[in-house]
Formats: structure tokens, sequence, C-alpha cells
């Protein structure tokens, strides 16, 4: 009887920057990237990486980053509510706080 074992293998990794092991044309195209966003003024540019064998469609992987993008929404906007509430517990209550406020934790 023969045993089927199904193998698979996912790298996924975010980058900000060219890392210092990049070659000229990557650090070029992150120089680009950098000058693109001081223009825009607002955003950050991230390059994503992402590696999936067996290999799965461009459609589906561009679902899963949509999805994932949302759950990051989500979860900012709770950290903004949260922050906005102690914000006016702070303003309304200020005895009950420290008087240097610590550094909160960020994503």
């Amino acid at each position: 009887m023969k045993v089927y074992k199904p193998e698979w293998q996912c790298t996924f990794s975010v980058n900000e920057g060219a890392e210092e092991s990049a070659n000229w044309k990557e650090r070029v195209a992150w120089r680009l990237r950098a000058m693109a966003d001081r223009l825009d003024g607002v955003g950050r540019t991230l390059k994503i990486d992402c590696n999936v064998t067996p290999q799965v469609s461009r459609e589906e992987v561009d679902t899963c980053l949509g999805k994932g993008f949302e759950v990051t929404q989500q979860l900012l906007t709770q950290l903004a509510h949260q922050q906005a509430c102690e914000d006016v517990m702070r303003d309304a209550k200020a005895d009950l706080f420290e008087k240097t406020p610590s550094t909160n934790s960020q994503c």
C-alpha cells in the first residue's frame, strides 16, 4: 500500500527597505520607493515576497493579502479607539494616571 504525504511550503516576508545584502538594483528600487513616499507625503511602501509550493493562483494570494489587510485595519481601528478613550480619561481624570505617561506598545 502506498502512503501519500502532502508536502507544502510557504515563505512570507515584508520589507520596508533594502537589506544590507541587497544588490545595486534593489537599492535603487528602494530609493525610488522612498522618493515616491516623500512626494506622496502619506502612506508607507512595503515589499511583500510570498512563495508558496505547490503554486496557488495570483488571485488566491491577492485574496489572502486583502483579508490580512482588513484584519490589520480592524486591529488599528481598535487600537485608535482605545487610545482615544485613554486620552479622554487622562484629560478628565488626570489624577488617576502617572505624571509621565508610559510608552504605548506599537504594532
